[in-house]
C-alpha cells in the first residue's frame, strides 16, 4: 500500500479509504440532539481497526443523543458501540414511526432479498427532514461479479483466504445484491419518497493485498476504471415531508 499510496505511510490510510469518505459524510449530519440508527450493526468488529482516526471517524456514541442498533444477529447485541440494541426479527423493525434523526446502512443493502421493505421501513423510521446513508457494493463491479460466480456457501472460506486481514468469518453472510446499482437505489428513493444523491466510489484494493501483481492491476482499476464500474455505492437522502 505504501508503494501505490505513499501518503498512507502518514497516519495508516489512503486518500482514497472509503470508511473515512463515507463516515465523515455521515458525521456532519449528526449532531448531539440526534438519534442515530445503524441497520445491521453487527458485533463491532471494526473495533479492531488498527487505525484510530478510521475507528473514530464511524464512532457515534458520545457525540449523539443515542445510537441504537438493530441486526437479525443476536451477537450483535455485544456491540460496544450502542447505546441500545433491538432484534431484528420479522420484516418490522424494531423502532417507532418517524423516530429517526440519521439511519446508517453499511455493507447491508447487498444482504438484502427484499429491498422495497428495506425502503419502506427506512421511509416509516426516519423522521421528515431526516437522512438515510448508505454504503453497499456496485453489482456492476468486478468483486461483486465475481463474488456472484462463487456459491454463498463458499464466501466464508474465501473471505478467510483474501479477507482475514479485514473481516472474519463469522462477519460473512450471504449476498443477493437486490438493488446494487446506482440506477435501482435511485428507483428505490424516488419510490419511497426521498431527495437524494447517489454515487459510485472506489477505494484502495485492499482486498487483494495477498498478491503483488493483482493488488497493481486493483490499483490500475481504482484509477482508471469509468464511474459505472467501480467498487462501491455510496447513497445519502434526506426524507421529504
Amino acid at each position: 500500500m505504501g508503494l501505490y499510496y505513499p501518503e498512507s505511510r502518514f497516519g495508516g490510510f489512503t486518500g482514497v479509504d472509503s470508511t473515512i469518505a463515507f463516515y465523515t459524510r455521515v458525521q456532519s449530519l449528526v449532531n448531539p440532539s440526534s438519534v442515530v440508527l445503524d441497520v445491521g450493526c453487527g458485533r463491532g468488529a471494526y473495533a479492531e481497526d488498527p487505525v484510530p482516526v478510521r475507528l473514530a471517524v464511524r464512532t457515534f456514541k458520545g457525540r449523539c443523543r443515542r445510537i441504537v442498533g438493530i441486526d437479525v444477529d443476536r451477537q450483535a447485541g455485544e456491540n460496544p458501540f450502542l447505546d441500545e440494541f433491538r432484534w431484528l426479527e420479522g420484516g418490522r423493525w424494531p423502532v417507532e414511526d418517524a423516530a429517526i434523526d440519521v439511519a446508517v446502512c453499511d455493507s447491508v443493502l447487498e444482504h438484502i432479498t427484499q429491498p422495497e421493505r428495506f425502503f419502506a421501513e427506512c421511509r416509516r423510521t426516519i423522521k421528515p427532514g431526516g437522512c438515510l446513508c448508505v454504503r453497499t457494493p456496485n453489482a456492476l463491479n468486478y468483486i461483486s461479479l465475481f463474488a456472484r460466480l462463487v456459491p454463498n456457501r463458499f464466501h466464508a472460506r474465501m473471505l478467510d483466504k483474501v479477507l482475514s486481514a479485514t473481516k472474519k468469518h463469522e462477519d460473512t453472510f450471504p449476498t443477493v445484491y437486490r438493488c446494487n446499482t446506482t440506477w435501482r437505489m435511485r428507483q428505490m428513493l424516488d419510490r419511497y419518497g426521498f431527495e437524494y444523491c447517489v454515487y459510485t466510489y472506489e477505494a484502495e484494493p485492499y482486498h487483494l493485498g495477498f498478491c503483488r501483481w493483482a493488488y497493481l492491476c486493483g490499483v490500475l482499476h481504482q484509477r482508471l476504471a469509468p464511474r459505472l464500474l467501480k467498487a462501491m455505492i455510496f447513497a445519502f437522502a434526506r426524507r421529504r415531508q
